[in-house]
């Protein structure tokens, strides 16, 4: 049986962690920035826009939902889409200290 070890480090580093990975594909961070500049979209319309299928964009966007970054809202038989910006700016706060913070050792002088 395999098991992660991502639980022995603190949860701070988990969170970023959880965030880099799912910001690590390029076609969640462009439709991060398209969902971005429409504030409400469809998955369909999505697709249009960005080099990728609707099936495709759907599986991104359950990644994106999944660490709660995009929120939707079901009306009749459509889903729109929209940033949770109050959780991408809590992540950009885990990530701006863990670099800020948790990297200073490289910039204070330190020699190897």
């Amino acid at each position: 049986m395999t098991y992660t070890k991502s639980v022995a480090f603190e949860s701070g580093l988990q969170e970023v962690a959880k965030f880099a990975k799912v910001l690590s594909h390029p076609a969640r961070l462009a439709i991060l920035q398209h969902l971005s500049k429409c504030c409400t979209c469809k998955s369909g319309d999505i697709a249009s826009e960005l080099p990728l299928s609707r099936t495709t964009v759907s599986q991104h966007l359950q990644e994106l939902r999944n660490l709660g970054l995009v929120e939707y809202e079901v009306t009749g038989v459509q889903v729109c889409y929209k940033v949770n910006t109050e959780m991408l700016l809590m992540y950009k706060g885990a990530m701006d200290s863990f670099f800020n913070d948790g990297l200073h050792e490289l910039t204070c002088g330190c020699k190897k």
